[in-house]
């Protein structure tokens, strides 16, 4: 990679997710986004006038989302700055960081925010006028659950392309709840010394403000809607499709919430980092797109491109982070790259804490970088899946200076 860029250590923050219809159901999700990004920068003394640029993740439209980056750019403090919006399904975290690598390289900037921000909650109903349509009438489409359930190029619905890489690749339910009961117990770990590794990047407890964003109703100490899973408590669910393999705990479930990081310059990166001998560093960028209706195959070969990328061998990763919408991602990931795992997924994943799609990857990145600070250094990969049969993937290291 040409360009010389970092991410500050410390220049990222997460809110907790929230599980579907619950605490964060009725907030907008830009203005959320805006809101909590306005916090965290004046808590970090980050003047606006640091950016140049700013990159918006989001994939559930929202009223006035036409307006995008610059709307939240001046919701968030920013007004004197513009960037793209970027919807790419669960990829979209990544393709940001792509984006503003691309900008930086051009010389169109040289530090860039990008806030991700989502809310599948009260999703939006949409109706496509069409006069020549019968009776005059158009399309009606809900942009979540239609979504969710009915992929335009396969006929298929997500869950589909689970049992079907479930089927190709001899992936028993049983295989499944053993990693869902690992990762839930990766997960409470996580939570350990009163959240100790979730204040690293989340501020707790979380204050949940009104609709309005004046006044706060209510204060969260972590995610919402987390249902531990043990083999005993797994032991009694059953496929959800007749026929199939993959039960309601074998998948994640939707949530709402928002997460952002800074992009910079190392000299820049230095100004603002909470501890400047840490250096994070971002190596390689990787894609893929495999099989239709195949979508959980994608997340290994797009790491692998990331990888190839930096040019760092898989066995020179010391952490490997995966946004698993379903536990048969992990376990391909597993058998097409040697990696086990037990070593995939330290602290928790989008499997355990939910799905809010733009921020889910940016979230996996951050805990990344935390745990490899956790180590003491080394490689780290993250790679997730997308709707479209899809993954994007990211490599980076966290040194010291």
């Amino acid at each position: 990679m040409k360009a010389e860029v970092e991410i500050p250590y410390g220049g990222y923050w997460s809110t907790p997710f929230c599980r579907w219809q619950n605490e964060f159901q009725n907030l907008h999700s830009l203005k959320f986004a805006g809101y909590v990004a306005k916090s965290e920068l004046e808590g970090r003394k980050i003047p606006g006038d640091f950016f140049d640029s700013l990159i918006l993740a989001t994939t559930i439209p929202q009223t006035h989302s036409f307006y995008g980056a610059p709307w939240v750019a001046s919701m968030a403090g920013l007004g004197s700055i513009s960037g793209p919006t970027i919807s790419q399904a669960c990829a979209s975290g990544v393709r940001s960081i792509a984006t503003a690598l691309g900008e930086m390289e051009l010389g169109l900037g040289h530090s860039a925010l990008i806030i991700s921000a989502d809310r599948t909650s009260n999703g939006a109903n949409l109706y496509y006028p069409n006069s020549q349509g019968v009776g005059g009438g158009g399309e009606n489409e809900n942009w979540v659950l239609d979504n969710f359930s009915f992929d335009p190029a396969g006929s298929n619905a997500m869950i589909d392309t689970a049992e079907n890489v479930a089927r190709k690749h001899n992936i028993s339910l049983d295989e499944q709840h053993d990693v869902v009961a690992m990762r839930s117990d990766q997960y409470q770990k996580g939570l350990m010394d009163n959240s100790k590794f979730h204040r690293r990047f989340m501020r707790i407890p979380f204050t949940v403000p009104d609709s309005r964003f004046r006044k706060i109703v209510c204060e969260i100490e972590s995610d919402i809607g987390i249902i531990p899973s043990t083999a005993e408590s797994l032991s009694d669910l059953r496929p959800v499709l007749k026929g199939g393999s993959v039960t309601f705990a074998g998948q994640t479930h939707p949530a709402d919430g928002n997460a952002s990081l800074i992009i910079t310059t190392r000299e820049k990166s230095e100004q603002i980092s909470s501890d400047a001998s840490i250096c994070v560093k971002i190596l390689g960028i990787g894609q893929s797109r495999v099989r239709q209706s195949y979508m959980p195959e994608a997340v290994a070969p797009a790491a692998i491109s990331a990888l190839k990328h930096a040019n760092i061998s898989i066995k020179s990763v010391d952490a490997i982070k995966t946004h698993n919408p379903f536990a048969v991602n992990d376990i391909v990931f597993s058998r097409e790259t040697g990696v086990r795992l037990e070593k995939m997924n330290n602290y928790g994943c989008s499997l355990i804490w939910g799905h809010p799609q733009a921020p889910t990857g940016i979230r996996s990145i951050i805990e990344l970088i935390e745990e490899l600070v956790a180590k003491g250094g080394g490689i780290g990969v993250f790679s997730g899946c997308a709707a479209g049969d899809t993954a994007m993937a990211v490599c980076l290291s966290v040194t010291s200076r």
